[in-house]
């Protein structure tokens, strides 16, 4: 066959990323605090944007975003009729959720959607890991030589000691409640009752956290904050926790009463005294003091009157702006050359597609939000133990979506709920098999199961793996020995041999 050069027509499907879409991708996976910083940029750069409680007719014409700046295409996919701020989870598979993008049209998802959304993460990669995106922004400067908090030094720890998720979030809930000289103020009765968990697992978690760095962190009075401190210095005998539990009495210096209640002599005293003058009575002051930013609900769920749950969205977190159409009229009348025309042009098509971004961007997250509430409704009403296996998939097949937009709406975004504050991506847990062939069980509620199982066990009676696994299956889990050889392991459970060792050694001392 001769080579020869030839033209051809090929007709063929692409993705192509516009500027339009990358802004409104950016705006789905930015967090509130984000999204503010970049609504104030835009409304310092374009002169026909702004707040809407700035606006003189905010309810006018005048106020609504032109749809003539939008060619047909564009304008088709965007149109709605105004943001929910409320729905009801009972009927959110009863509605046809619009896709938030164009490349999710039928069928679509196949062909191209993965290379875009790979496309789109890297370019605003650095969005979703704090800032406002920019590369001029960036300053390594004030990362170096920022103030570490205590509570990110606890939560690094907790990340290292704890593998196991329900006790992750126990710990993370008792740290938030750590305030800056490193004692918990927080009722474990209440963090119990409000967690869903019973209260042996809030007091072991705790006996963790009270281990870390700095020592005497996590304690609850001042005596158990020397206490553990002089734990840590295996100086903490009798006669010293009988100083400790009458501080008091040190304080108003009484001397008698505590060689008395203490029985030890005069030098004995002032040794133990001296030992206790040198402990840190407020182990969190070396740490940064900056105010650490509390987290703000993106979604709120709350017990509907007809046993449902109600998810609406946080407005005070959601920036309201409108695209000033009056201003824009007398700007263009006045406008002289080619330059000025275009300027104006570009300003107002970035202005209303930022309006309509924030819009379906609220949709979106109401969206996805009512449909995790819809799956994990047992953990809502039941506890932590009650999670149900949840993926990506699960959610956007159920609501119509890709899953990269269910990915990006999940990221840095939280959800108030009656047992505290959870990111999105939470819920999404790993799922087990059913041995009877019915609901697969959550990887969480699973190694919930092998803990109390081994904390139930007799010391005559030391349960084995083989046991453990023959007991789940009996209880319809369908799970291999080795992974519950490893839900052990990272659960620091000792094996059998060895807590069968520990508990002869306890029962003979």
């Amino acid at each position: 066959m001769a080579l020869s050069a030839r033209l051809e027509m090929r007709q063929s499907q692409s993705l192509v990323m516009t500027p339009q879409l990358m802004q409104a991708i950016k705006l789905l996976q930015l967090s509130n605090m984000d999204l503010v910083a970049y609504v104030e940029a835009e409304l310092e750069r374009n002169p026909l944007l702004e707040r809407a409680d700035e606006g003189p007719a905010r309810d006018g014409p005048e106020a609504e975003p032109a749809p003539a700046a939008l060619d047909g295409e564009q304008a088709d996919w965007f149109e709605n009729d105004g943001a929910p701020s409320t729905e009801r989870v009972e009927a959110i598979l009863d509605t046809d959720v619009a896709n938030v993008f164009p490349d999710e049209a039928p069928g679509a998802a196949e062909r191209g959607l993965l290379d875009a959304g790979a496309l789109a993460g890297d370019q605003w990669s650095s969005v979703g890991a704090g800032g406002s995106g920019a590369g001029e922004d960036f300053n390594l400067e004030s990362i170096l030589t920022g103030e570490r908090s205590l509570h990110d030094h606890l939560t690094e720890q907790l990340v290292l000691a704890v593998s196991d998720p329900v006790e992750r979030l126990v710990g993370s809930d008792l740290i938030d409640a750590v305030d800056e000289a490193g004692y918990l103020r927080a009722d474990l009765d209440q963090v119990a009752e409000r967690l869903g968990a019973p209260r042996g697992l809030i007091d072991r978690v705790l006996a963790i956290l009270q281990t870390f760095e700095p020592i005497g962190v996590c304690a609850r009075s001042l005596s158990e904050c020397l206490a553990l401190q002089l734990a840590d210095r295996n100086r903490l005998d009798p006669a010293m926790r009988a100083l400790l539990d009458n501080i008091e009495l040190l304080a108003r210096r009484d001397m008698a009463q505590l060689r008395r209640l203490c029985g030890v002599d005069d030098e004995d005293l002032a040794d133990m005294v001296r030992e206790i003058v040198a402990l840190n009575p407020k182990p969190g002051n070396a740490f940064g003091t900056t105010v650490i930013q509390p987290v703000v609900p993106d979604v709120i769920v709350q017990a509907g009157p007809d046993g449902g749950w109600l998810v609406e969205l946080n407005t005070d977190t959601l920036p309201k702006v409108l695209v000033n159409q009056t201003y824009y009229a007398e700007v263009a009348r006045t406008a002289k050359g080619d330059t000025d025309k275009l300027y104006l042009s570009d300003c107002l098509q970035t202005a209303n597609w930022l309006v309509k971004s924030l819009d379906q961007r609220a949709k979106t997250i109401l969206k996805v939000s009512a449909e995790i509430v819809r799956q994990q409704d047992a953990f809502l009403a039941k506890g932590v133990a009650h999670l149900r296996p949840l993926n990506l998939r699960m959610i956007a097949e159920a609501i119509g979506m890709h899953e990269s937009t269910v990915s990006r709406v999940t990221s840095n975004k939280y959800m108030a709920t009656g047992r505290g504050i959870f990111e999105l991506k939470y819920f999404f847990t790993s799922s087990i098999a059913s041995a009877e062939g019915g609901d697969a069980h959550s990887a969480e509620a699973v190694r919930h199961r092998i803990r109390q199982m081994i904390d139930g066990e007799h010391p005559d009676d030391i349960l084995s793996d083989d046991t453990i696994v023959k007991n789940l299956r009996d209880a319809g889990i369908d799970i291999a020995r080795r992974t519950v050889a490893k839900y052990r392991e990272a659960m620091r459970i000792p094996s059998s041999v060895q807590r069968r060792r520990q508990k002869q050694m306890l029962a003979t001392s």
